[in-house]
C-alpha cells in the first residue's frame, strides 16, 4: 500500500442528493478503505459565502477602502479571517490532495465554487507577489478537478456545439491551481449525468474514485510554505480596482 494521505474533496453542489454528492461520497469511501484520510467540504450545507466583502476579515487593513488583496493581507497576518474562510483553509493546508467537485454551469464553476478559490485561496495564504507556478505556495501537493454536465460527450467536442471542456475549465486548473502550484491530475467528467443509465452512472463513480486513488498513490511534498507567504513581501499602496 501507498503512503496514506490526507485529502480534501471539495463539494459546491446546493443537493445532497445530487451526483457530485454521489461521486464525492463514492470517491472518499474508496479512499478510505485504501487507508486515506478523507475530509469532505460541503460548502452549501456549512453554509460557505461565495461573496467577497468586508465580511471576510474582522480587522480591516483600511476601513475607507476594500481592496480584496490589502484585506486579505491584513487577514492572513493578523489571523482575523471570517470563520469559514479559516475554517476552509485549515483544511486545505492540511491536505496532501485537493478534489474539486462542482457542475459545469453555464460554461463554468457554480457561483459556490469560485467563491470558494476567491476567498479561501487567498493572497497572503495560497499565493503572493512572486510565488507562482513553480515556485508556488503549494508545489508539491497535488489537486484534481471532477466535473458533472448536462451536456453530451458530443456537444463538448471539438465539432460539438459547446466545444472541447478543457478550454472552459482553464481559469480554475491553470489560473488557480496551477498558479499557486498545485500539480493537476487529468479532468474528470461526468457527461449528461440526468440522462445516462444506472450502468454509465456507476462507470463515472468508479473512474473518479478510481482517478482519485490514482492521484493519492503519486509521491507529495507538503510544507508549510503558507505560513510563510507574506515573509518576504512588503506593504505597499493598494489602488481600487
Amino acid at each position: 500500500m501507498s503512503e496514506a494521505r490526507n485529502i480534501l474533496i471539495v463539494v459546491a453542489h446546493p443537493e445532497p442528493q445530487s451526483f457530485n454528492h454521489a461521486l464525492a461520497r463514492h470517491a472518499a469511501d474508496r479512499l478510505r478503505a485504501a487507508g486515506h484520510s478523507v475530509t469532505i467540504s460541503d460548502l452549501a450545507a456549512e453554509g460557505f459565502r461565495a461573496d467577497v466583502g468586508p465580511h471576510d476579515t474582522g480587522q480591516r487593513a483600511d476601513p475607507g477602502l476594500f481592496h480584496v488583496q490589502a484585506e486579505q493581507a491584513q487577514a492572513a497576518r493578523a489571523g482575523c479571517y471570517a470563520a469559514d474562510i479559516a475554517r476552509e483553509q485549515a483544511r486545505v493546508a492540511a491536505a496532501d490532495n485537493v478534489i474539486l467537485q462542482f457542475p459545469v454551469w453555464w460554461g463554468g464553476p457554480p457561483a459556490l465554487l469560485k467563491g470558494w478559490i476567491d476567498r479561501v485561496l487567498s493572497y497572503g495564504f495560497a499565493y503572493v507577489d512572486g510565488r507562482r507556478f513553480d515556485t508556488g505556495v503549494f508545489k508539491g501537493r497535488r489537486a484534481m478537478i471532477s466535473v458533472t454536465t448536462g451536456g453530451t460527450p458530443e456537444r463538448f467536442s471539438d465539432s460539438g456545439v459547446y466545444g472541447p471542456i478543457e478550454p472552459l475549465l482553464m481559469p480554475v486548473r491553470r489560473l488557480a491551481l496551477e498558479y499557486m502550484g498545485f500539480e493537476v491530475a487529468p479532468l474528470s467528467v461526468a457527461y449528461a449525468v440526468s440522462r445516462v443509465d444506472e450502468e454509465t452512472r456507476q462507470g463515472y463513480l468508479d473512474a473518479m474514485a478510481g482517478a482519485a486513488l490514482e492521484m493519492a498513490a503519486r509521491p507529495v511534498t507538503r510544507t508549510d510554505a503558507w505560513r510563510h507567504a507574506l515573509d518576504q513581501v512588503e506593504d505597499r499602496a493598494w489602488a481600487s480596482s
